[in-house]
């Protein structure tokens, strides 16, 4: 096969536009580090935060990356960034509108009755607007918003650099692994902007619930036909989220029978689907119209080795009753370490930490317990872990975040639900 010819034109253009891109990088870095010098006015995580926030979607996906993941970051970092927000201006309708007649190559008129103008949703990445086919299906378009790929490339090209560079002048600094991280969060964003991956996720989910007879869940259905690289075409879901239990009142009789129904499908998918869904917020969790639970926003997904899986699920059931020695084994079965571990120490320090979460939970009867109170708790737990040699991948935070999403779900919806001990919930082991 012979290679593509060379353009010296769009090389020329690829090239204008990534050093323009890495100069407004600089102007804003420069502006918050005089804020920072000036006025001292804010911690700096949070003005770090603020200036990930106006760098757009890299940095915005890359401040979520630090917060997901505690056992790489401080932990005034990770705990800023949860507040890292994911929802910018949408873009006017003419400029989607373009990107929609460039991917069709075909007025959008021939495909579609119509099209919402005004946006249901926007975040880094892509923007999302109502549409209408001609057969009268409602419709979601979520289109790429333009140039995103080649703004991720160049900031994290930039990024990777640096990282080098510090390494280079840092030796000791080489031991993190700066470049090799980056490199894993370029690999994974740069996933989240191919869109018939997504779409491909979609399909695998939509199987694996009819593979397991789940018919109290459900997935929208993508129309491939009018899905490409930067827009995918999906059924349109009408629901509400899991945390809005006035409304969720509306479709279901039994809202702790549907948080159960929702919590046995995630279960199932840890070892039945090709991958878990690994951002599943109260936003991507619907109840619908008909009492189902839909599962949306396939972007973000995760693997997971059986025995990590089995550790986790130990570890959880050992938090539930208190067990410490056999939350200290799990932990280390779990993790990944060269050395020993002292697990008696391990189950001392773990005891340690969760009297005083427990103390915290007790709050809980009057007020409602906070994502920093979660987010904190994963924190220690990994410094814990780490305290004694332990590392742990990347799902190990992914999976533990989303028990504790749960656990605030249940909270609401099911105060007396006991997620580790409740027959009704068919956990895997």
């Amino acid at each position: 096969m012979s290679e593509p010819d060379f353009d010296p034109l769009r090389f020329l253009e690829a090239s204008l536009k990534s050093v323009l891109r890495i100069g407004q990088t600089a102007t804003v870095l420069s502006e918050s580090t005089l804020r920072f010098l000036l006025t001292r006015e804010l911690p700096t995580p949070r003005l770090l935060r603020q200036t990930f926030e106006k760098l757009g979607a890299t940095y915005v996906k890359l401040g979520q990356f630090i917060a997901s993941t505690p056992s790489l970051f401080p932990a005034d970092y990770v705990l800023e960034f949860q507040n890292c927000l994911d929802r910018t201006e949408p873009l006017p309708w003419r400029t989607m509108e373009n990107i929609l007649k460039a991917e069709y190559r075909k007025p959008l008129s021939q495909i579609f009755q119509k099209i919402d103008p005004r946006p249901l949703a926007s975040a880094s990445i892509a923007q999302v607007h109502a549409a209408t086919l001609h057969s009268g299906e409602d419709i979601v378009l979520k289109i790429q918003k333009p140039g995103v790929a080649d703004i991720l490339l160049t900031d994290l090209n930039f990024l990777y650099l640096s990282a080098r560079l510090l390494e280079l002048l840092a030796p000791d600094l080489s031991r993190t692994s700066l470049s090799a991280i980056v490199s894993d969060i370029q690999t994974t964003m740069l996933a989240e902007c191919d869109f018939l991956k997504e779409a491909r996720h979609m399909d695998q989910f939509r199987d694996f619930l009819t593979e397991e007879g789940i018919q109290d869940a459900y997935a929208p259905r993508v129309y491939h036909r009018y899905t490409t690289e930067k827009v995918i075409a999906m059924e349109r879901l009408y629901g509400v989220p899991l945390t809005d239990l006035e409304s969720i009142k509306k479709f279901s009789e039994n809202p702790e029978k549907t948080l159960i129904s929702a919590l046995n499908t995630w279960f199932a998918s840890l070892l039945s689907c090709e991958f878990f869904h690994a951002d599943l917020h109260a936003g991507n969790l619907l109840v619908l119209e008909d009492g189902r639970i839909g599962f949306i926003d396939f972007g973000i997904v995760g693997r997971i080795q059986k025995s990590t899986w089995e550790g986790l699920f130990a570890l959880m059931e050992s938090m539930n009753v208190g067990h410490f020695d056999t939350m200290a084994h799990s932990l280390i079965k779990i993790g990944a370490t060269a050395e020993s571990i002292d697990a008696r120490a391990l189950s001392r320090d773990l005891e340690v930490l969760f009297k005083g979460f427990n103390r915290l939970a007790d709050s809980m009867q009057t007020r409602t317990l906070l994502d920093q109170d979660i987010n904190r708790l994963l924190i220690d737990l990994v410094e814990v872990g780490e305290k004694h040699g332990i590392r742990f991948p990347r799902e190990f935070a992914l999976l533990v975040k989303q028990f504790l999403y749960f656990d605030r779900f249940a909270r609401l919806l099911a105060p007396d639900l006991d997620m580790w001990m409740d027959e009704r919930i068919k956990r895997l082991k």
